[in-house]
């Protein structure tokens, strides 16, 4: 969500002159002739009444004609900063900021979200969310996520230099990229997808990057945890590799270097992944995604394109799609298809909606 506030932030200021209140370090990324105002990242409750506080402010100072937010964590402070200047509101919406089943998240937030002037959402699923909470369809945009296209040139070098660099020869690799979260559903793909597979290829190796999601509404813990007991319990040691928090480069050559991506995402109650931007980052890099289409997945991978779509919590046709994958070797022929269905998300093609939406009413 921050890469994609920040692409916001970016595409806007094409168009708009823009002022800013957000989280504290956000300035740094803004040039400093904008207005910015920064609220503590901890405490929430201080976060949130400083950024309440923030927005009002720098609303009397900047006196906008739209005030955009980020998510519908924002919405509040975003509606009343524009009701207090006369301006209009646009929210932007990811799924779990509506669905987040905390009572007073419902009570204080929901109700400030169906009052937004604009609603924006990143998927056809957060779009039924944002309905069913009462959102009037006619106020609703779905404004997909975009994503960087790499050169695809590099894709034999990275394979190569990643694979050295963590020693795995040419072993099969699956690879998991994102936040650490329950709704990943990491620890059950280990459990249930996992064993079959290494069964049919012994050698397969599963690399897992990222880190848990310490600032998430829903934030639990103890998923990393429960991802290496799984592992330990099921005797999978030597075919999972946890290699944490990755910056852009190492996980743009992971990308290359896998042969499959697996998605396995779990229909929670209380959570759900609002779009899954990793899939389409992987099919910028040629990569195919096996995923369960559940929540917004369906809008990131394009049957039979860049990937497939395995009903939820089918774990035997999570096995034979990647193993198809996996014992085919065929990374060659999805590298086109997935270019092509990539470059229906870029972050061009972001910002000119996004501008298109926030300029209704002006």
């Amino acid at each position: 969500m921050e890469r994609l506030n920040h692409q916001a932030f970016l595409a806007l200021d094409k168009t708009f002159s823009l002022a800013l209140c957000g989280p504290q370090g956000a300035g740094a990324f803004v040039p400093d002739s904008q207005p910015v105002r920064e609220a503590s990242l901890a405490p929430l409750s201080r976060f949130l009444l400083e950024f309440q506080w923030g927005s009002f402010r720098l609303a009397h100072t900047f006196r906008p004609q739209v005030v955009y937010s980020g998510s519908g964590l924002a919405a509040p402070a975003a509606l009343m900063a524009a009701r207090s200047v006369g301006a209009r509101t646009v929210c932007f919406l990811h799924g779990l900021d509506i669905v987040a089943d905390h009572p007073l998240y419902r009570r204080l937030f929901l109700p400030a979200i169906r009052r937004v002037d604009r609603i924006l959402v990143n998927s056809r699923h957060t779009a039924g969310l944002a309905q069913a909470a009462g959102v009037a369809f006619d106020r609703i945009e779905i404004v997909n996520p975009g994503v960087e296209l790499p050169d695809l040139s590099a894709l034999g070098a990275a394979r190569q230099r990643f694979r050295e660099r963590l020693e795995v020869g040419e072993r099969p690799l699956l690879l998991a990229a994102g936040r650490l979260t329950q709704r990943k559903g990491l620890a059950e793909f280990i459990r249930y997808a996992l064993p079959e597979i290494r069964r049919q290829l012994p050698e397969v190796l599963l690399l897992v990057t990222g880190s848990e999601a310490m600032s998430a509404l829903n934030h639990r813990g103890g998923v990393e945890e429960d991802i290496c007991a799984t592992v330990a319990e099921m005797g999978l040691t030597s075919h999972v590799r946890l290699l944490g928090s990755v910056d852009d480069s190492c996980l743009s050559d992971a990308y290359f270097a896998a042969d499959v991506m697996v998605f396995p995402v779990l229909d929670l109650p209380g959570d759900v992944e609002g779009f899954g931007m990793v899939a389409v980052e992987a099919a910028a890099h040629g990569l195919p995604t096996v995923a369960f289409a559940v929540g917004g997945v369906p809008d990131a991978v394009a049957e039979g394109e860049s990937g497939w779509l395995v009903p939820s919590g089918d774990y035997a046709g999570m096995v034979q799609r990647s193993l198809r994958l996996l014992e085919s070797r065929s990374r060659h022929v999805w590298v086109e298809r997935c270019r092509l269905h990539a470059e229906r998300f870029t972050w061009d093609i972001f910002g000119q909606r996004l501008r298109a939406a926030v300029a209704v009413g002006l």
